[in-house]
């Protein structure tokens, strides 16, 4: 479908240089605030404590929050899960005290957010141990909030999880490589994923620059990205390609410029629906959602960017031809191309 269409190709090869020179500086700052800033890694990385607190009503993790931040942890996560009556929360390392007084003092001050008092009551556990747990009670003999289970995340199962995470980063970008590779041609690979490690690295370098908390969520969101970009690169090397089989007397340049020209249509309508569903995640979707939509939004945003202006001139400039996607003579003409007839 197209709303509009382009009659004429817009020359975007011409400005190639300028628009890589620009991808470059943005691309050196994203790195230099990665080496000198570092990203604020969340609690599922450095280590931390989990608590999961059951209310007999729908939970008000709103309240919860605010009870806890005026606590000083930092940064938290307060998130529904299972039902709206279940909430977990995360609380980072604070150094100074002991992991397992942080779920007494949390809990004894979400208890009293609640008008109730704390007991410790022993019981027996499935093992036959006995057990001493923290219990909330009110006035009317009520719990309104309890203590279903915590742990503590240490920092080995952090280092754990950020190599995992590097894994899965690196097998994506290979696995992209050679898509590409294998669909188009090799050119079209490296373009291709030089381009998406372009939006990866500026996201992280937003991430390191504010301080924004990198948590697994977010990590979800740049492997989304990933995939994002790559797509948008495919339709544009696929019509590249197409281009060059009927095209046959234009240059590089030219045909890159109107299979760029020939999928505005495509791009505008395709991410602008995708960046209204995040930008509505971003405004609506709260404290649990507003990291995972702010690296979603950085990512469409430059993976349009980096698509056109990086993808497209990187090939180009590797050299890229007609010979490397149409292998041997074609014999077929379109009598609505001007310039069919011609061998390759």
């Amino acid at each position: 479908m197209e709303l509009f269409r382009i009659k004429r190709d817009i020359p975007f090869m011409k400005h190639a240089l300028l628009f890589n020179a620009i991808s470059f500086i943005t691309f050196a700052v994203a790195v230099f605030f990665l080496v000198t800033r570092g990203l604020h890694f969340s609690i599922e990385f450095t280590g931390g404590t989990v608590m999961e607190v059951e209310t007999p009503q729908a939970a008000n993790t709103e309240k919860i929050r605010q009870t806890i931040e005026k606590m000083g942890y930092g940064e938290i996560q307060v998130q529904n899960f299972g039902s709206s009556r279940d909430v977990m929360i995360r609380l980072p390392v604070r150094e100074g005290e002991k992991q397992t007084e942080v779920v007494d003092k949390v809990f004894a001050e979400l208890c009293k957010a609640e008008d109730g008092t704390v007991s410790v009551r022993q019981l027996i556990s499935d093992k036959g141990e006995a057990i001493s747990k923290p219990v909330c009670t009110n006035a009317s003999q009520v719990e309104p909030i309890k203590l279903s289970r915590s742990e503590v995340v240490g920092p080995a199962v952090g280092a754990e999880l950020a190599w995992d995470a590097a894994k899965a980063l690196g097998f994506t970008v290979l696995g992209i490589v050679i898509y590409l590779a294998i669909r188009f041609e090799w050119k079209f690979g490296v373009a291709g994923i030089i381009a998406n490690l372009h939006d990866v690295i500026i996201i992280l370098g937003f991430f390191a620059f504010f301080q924004w908390e990198f948590s697994l969520a977010v990590l979800a969101a740049v492997l989304a990205v990933l995939g994002y970009s790559v797509n948008e690169s495919v339709v544009i090397f696929d019509r590249v390609r197409e281009a060059f089989r009927k095209y046959r007397k234009l240059d590089t340049p030219q045909v890159i410029d109107h299979a760029i020209t020939s999928t505005m249509s495509r791009t505008i309508i395709t991410h602008g629906s995708t960046q209204l569903v995040v930008l509505s995640m971003l405004i609506f979707g709260g404290p649990t959602l507003h990291h995972f939509a702010l690296a979603l939004t950085i990512g469409i945003c430059f993976g349009i960017y980096s698509s056109v202006f990086v993808a497209a001139a990187i090939a180009m400039w590797l050299g890229v031809k007609r010979e490397d996607l149409i292998k041997g003579p074609v014999n077929k003409e379109d009598p609505d191309d001007p310039n069919a007839g011609a061998v390759v």
